[in-house]
């Protein structure tokens, strides 16, 4: 069982942004935290949590780093008694936020992993993507994790964005690999609708050639690639367990959950979620959806396709892949190794 929390409160809006997050709502803060634990408390019954059974942590957003550790408090004294022993809890950071003081708090509460949301370290790169910090502010914040006790690190960098060239993506790369990390996720700038970029589409710019590039280069500094967007040393807990369809406790406004079977939605509107952290919309899935979607997370990752979800013709497709070499099969399991084919694989199949 994973937990997912949501924090929905950012420092800046990014033009890329499409997730439920605000920069004006900061005095909701407390009562939105209060929120959280409301819901959390009614999660735990209805998924039947027992002692230790929640594996992974991943608190999301937004920035979690703009809620101070304090207020995290009562959400992990609820949550202890359901936490595995080796338990992987992931905050994500940003890194004009993420003081030295609060690293350490979060620290002392049991986050062990931190994700920093750098995207560049060029400065007029951030400009153009509205992130609030600077690439100084960058290097001091993953310095400052390393230097509190944090062993997992990891930072996300945004390519295919007008003006990238290969020398800009070479200098990130450096300076990313010159800091104490493990993890590094790459992700492709997407224009979603809502955004301030959505009327700048020629803002995105992706070519294979520099995308197959980039993603050799990771590998080269030694990361393995085990989904489209992800590498590292360190594997997160977290990201294997949404890929290998387990269930999943969404927390916050605008956060989803899922249970068998069924996907919950809590309101993404944040003032009428502090009035009523139980006003979650309930979907539920049919046996083909859930097969669609998994064909599609497990070439997307190295956690592969079984073979005991195709039905026959999906199977007769998939080894025809085998025999062209598009696909490997191991252990009853199918394999996709070229990531960036991954979609048009899984279309194929499905």
């Amino acid at each position: 069982m994973l937990l997912y929390i949501h924090i929905p409160f950012c420092d800046s809006k990014c033009y890329y942004c499409a997730f439920n997050s605000y920069v004006d709502k900061f005095h909701l803060k407390e009562h939105y935290m209060l929120a959280l634990e409301k819901q959390l408390s009614f999660e735990l019954e209805r998924f039947k949590i027992s002692s230790k059974e929640i594996e992974s942590v991943f608190i999301g957003g937004g920035t979690p780093s703009t809620v101070e550790p304090k207020l995290y408090e009562k959400i992990f004294e609820s949550l202890r008694p359901y936490l595995k022993e080796d338990i992987e809890i992931t905050s994500e950071a940003n890194p004009n936020s993420a003081t030295q003081a609060w690293l350490e708090g979060m620290r002392k509460l049991g986050v062990n992993r931190i994700s920093f949301g750098v995207q560049s370290f060029n400065d007029t790169k951030l400009k153009l993507l509205n992130r609030a910090h600077s690439a100084t502010q960058a290097k001091e914040a993953l310095l400052n994790a390393k230097k509190v006790g944090f062993e997992n690190i990891s930072l996300d960098l945004i390519y295919a964005t007008l003006g990238d060239t290969k020398e800009l993506l070479e200098s990130d790369l450096q300076t990313a690999f010159s800091l104490p990390i493990n993890h590094l996720s790459a992700y492709a700038l997407t224009i979603e609708e809502g955004t301030p970029f959505e009327s700048k589409p020629h803002m995105s710019n992706e070519r294979l050639k520099l995308t197959s590039w980039l993603f050799k280069e990771i590998a080269d500094f030694g990361f393995e690639q085990y989904e489209i967007s992800n590498f590292g040393r360190y594997k997160s807990t977290h990201n294997l367990g949404y890929w290998s369809y387990k269930d999943y406790i969404g927390l916050g406004s605008g956060a989803v959950g899922k249970l068998g079977m069924q996907r919950y939605y809590p309101t993404t509107d944040i003032e009428n979620y502090i009035k009523n952290p139980l006003d979650i919309k309930t979907e539920f899935l049919e046996q083909n959806e859930k097969r669609v979607e998994q064909i599609f997370l497990g070439l997307r990752s190295s956690i592969g396709v079984p073979k005991n979800i195709l039905n026959p013709n999906e199977i007769k497709k998939a080894e025809f892949l085998v025999q062209e070499r598009k696909l490997i099969t191991k252990n009853d399991t199918f394999y996709n190794k070229e990531y960036l084919l991954a979609d048009e694989i899984a279309l194929f199949i499905s």
